[in-house]
This record gives structure tokens, C-alpha cells and sequence, in this order.
């Protein structure tokens, strides 16, 4: 944290060195709690998943997305569970070099996935330790409640959705130069 003293002789730079009026509460604003909470429990599974397994959340959600749809592409997971082409491939980079998955015939990105029979009992063996982070954070709520809440947090993610749909199409009609060329079907 910055001292007085530097502040003091940084004096003559034009700083504002006391807090703004119109900030944000930070124990009432909604995004920065959400964000805390899944720092938490992202930080809490990778952690145990790399001292248990050697792997980390983003190899879990590789996993847990084959575990779930075999034959899913790095492209299709990457739009499932939220991140960045670039993190998937890696994970599945490791997974692949683990032989933890196989990717089957296909073009790059688009390339089906299967766990092995190894993946899958790392698959078994992994379960637990996210199904514990859940199992913290819902302590003392009814199944009502954790039902309310689940419809909350899925309708926040659509209300998300549907606002970047929207900022991209406005981006788009504001912007010529990005605009696609009609379709020859569209004559």
C-alpha cells in the first residue's frame, strides 16, 4: 500500500488522494460479490485438483464436458463452459498428452472428443472435489432456495447474453466497414 509519504511527495502531480463521492459500495455491488464467490471456489478446486491429480479447473471442465457430451469439439466446449479457445486447447493439449482424451478425425477445433477408460476414472476421481465446492457454498439452504437461485443466476447469464447480442449488433450497424456482404441468395 502507498504511504503518506509518497503521496506527500507526489504532491505536486495533480492527484486526488482522497476517496471519490459516487463509488461503488463494494459490499452491495452484485458483480463484484459474484466475481468473489467464483474466484473462491475456482481458486479452492484448482488448488486441490493440482495437488491431488496434477491437473486444474480449466483440465476438470475439459473432462467434465466430454464426461458429458463424447464427441464434443474444442469449439463447442469453449462456448459451453465459458472461456477462451486458447485455454481449451491447452487443456485438451494436456489431457491428449495425458491420454486422459482422444481426439478423433476432424478439422482443427472441430475435432470430436472421447474420454479414454482412464479418463473417465479421472473423470470418477475429480467429481467429488467440485461437487465439495457446491456443497459448501449451499450449506443450510433449502432445495427451494438453491432452486430459486439457480433460476436467478441462469436468467443473470441469459440477461448477459442477450446484452452483448445486442452490443454486437449495434457495433456492427455503426460500423460500415464491418458490415458482411449480402448473400448471393439475398438478391
Amino acid at each position: 500500500m502507498t504511504s503518506e509519504r509518497d503521496i506527500d511527495s507526489a504532491a505536486g502531480e495533480d492527484l486526488i488522494t482522497e476517496p471519490l463521492e459516487d463509488v461503488i459500495d463494494p459490499e452491495g455491488f452484485t458483480p463484484r460479490l459474484i466475481a468473489l464467490l467464483s474466484n473462491a471456489l475456482v481458486w479452492r478446486e484448482s488448488t486441490e485438483l493440482r495437488r491431488r491429480f496434477g491437473l486444474g479447473t480449466n483440465d476438470w471442465r475439459v473432462i467434465s464436458a466430454v464426461a458429458l457430451r463424447p464427441g464434443i469439439s474444442a469449439t463447442e466446449i469453449s462456448d459451453f463452459i465459458g472461456v477462451n479457445k486458447a485455454v481449451v486447447s491447452k487443456s485438451v493439449s494436456t489431457l491428449v498428452a495425458r491420454r486422459l482424451i482422444v481426439l478423433l478425425d476432424g478439422p482443427r477445433g472441430s475435432r470430436p472428443m472421447c474420454l479414454t477408460r482412464d479418463g473417465a476414472r479421472m473423470h470418477d476421481l475429480m467429481l467429488p472435489v467440485s461437487m465439495r465446492g457446491q456443497e459448501i457454498i449451499l450449506e443450510g439452504m433449502s432445495e427451494s432456495d438453491v432452486r430459486k437461485l439457480n433460476t436467478l443466476l441462469t436468467d443473470m447469464l441469459q440477461k448477459l447474453r442477450d446484452a452483448q447480442l445486442l452490443d454486437e449488433a449495434l457495433d456492427n450497424e455503426a460500423s460500415p466497414a464491418h458490415k458482411p456482404e449480402p448473400s448471393p441468395a439475398a438478391h
